[in-house]
């Protein structure tokens, strides 16, 4: 068997890695260069409401970020074993390889590394993706990596996701990763709709929306947890495979508290302190209550000279008792 410009026959390269792929890239890339956007114009603004600006902005396409981001990540449950396999069907071959399992909202990515590397005169490094999204279908990306004469570890993983195994997988996750994708998207949706409230009169109401995302970032990840209650065994000899939750879950959690402490945050700061809360988003009325509350305000003494000017009269009255 010969190589064709460094690629080995019969076995295709990896589709997708499971944790950085083109499509999470390009968003992580949209948010940073939006982020870099905003803090350009940090320059031009003075005194605490400067870090109140980047304390917003941050806070804000943070929360923006992960919910958009975690919709391409296929680390939602992760799970890796060691054990000796065999390579190839029809073969006694034996190699000893590590096995990882990475589940996402859109489908598996299974790798399959040896130890070392090089075995069996080939490089053994495989990461392979099963998708279940709209308009793809599993069990035929199955067929084609029995096609390609795939590595059977990788193959008897997959087939535990199929609609003909036992198991029940497939339809499990794949409706946990559906129900939970669509609940992500409300929770974008809510975000966008906090932001434009806080521009309003009256902040407070973004703070609710805040809670409305928080809800739904929750109920995302309960969402996606049913799919642990079909989880069956996959075993490799004496060695089992197990998942845990991943980055992406733990990173989603962590997004949804931050969106209620910071819902309740404001909130409360609407019926304790409003005055600091119109200033932190910039929405204090007059001069006096900015520097007050924000400390340092600036005033171009052009104005204030003008001011005085305008405020002396022009002419002056007087009245003269004449008497006939």
């Amino acid at each position: 068997m010969t190589f064709f410009d460094g690629i080995y026959p019969f076995y295709p390269q990896s589709k997708k890695p499971f944790v950085f792929d083109v499509d999470l890239i390009i968003v992580v890339i949209v948010f940073l260069v939006i982020a870099f956007s905003f803090l350009l114009i940090l320059p031009g603004i003075r005194g605490r409401a400067r870090l109140y600006w980047l304390v917003r902005v941050i806070s804000s396409l943070f929360i923006g970020g992960v919910i958009v981001a975690v919709h391409f990540s296929s680390d939602w449950e992760s799970g890796m074993v060691a054990a000796n396999t065999t390579y190839k069907s029809f073969s006694s071959a034996m190699v000893h390889a590590d096995i990882g399992l990475h589940v996402g909202l859109s489908g598996v990515n299974i790798t399959l590394v040896g130890k070392p590397v090089e075995q069996l005169n080939e490089t053994i490094n495989y990461n392979e993706e099963f998708s279940w999204w709209f308009g793809s279908d599993y069990d035929k990306e199955f067929e084609k990596g029995l096609q390609q004469g795939l590595p059977s570890p990788i193959l008897y993983v997959a087939e535990k996701f199929t609609d003909h195994s036992p198991c029940g997988l497939n339809n499990v996750y794949r409706m946990a990763g559906h129900y939970a994708s669509a609940t992500l998207w409300v929770a974008f949706c809510a975000w966008l709709i906090s932001n434009m409230l806080f521009s309003m009169p009256v902040p407070v109401y973004g703070g609710f929306m805040l809670l409305v995302t928080g809800a739904f970032l929750i109920f995302a990840l309960l969402s996606f947890s049913t799919g642990r209650n079909a989880w069956c065994a996959i075993q490799f000899g004496l060695a089992s495979l197990k998942l845990a939750y991943g980055a992406s879950f733990w990173l989603t959690l962590a997004t949804g508290l931050f969106c209620f402490l910071v819902g309740i945050v404001v909130i409360a700061l609407h019926f304790i302190q409003p005055d600091l809360l119109k200033a932190f988003f910039d929405l204090a009325e007059d001069e006096e209550d900015d520097e007050g509350i924000l400390g340092e305000v600036y005033v171009n003494p052009y104005f204030h000279q003008t001011q005085t000017l305008s405020s002396q009269p022009d002419f002056k009255l007087t009245i003269k008792n004449t008497k006939s």
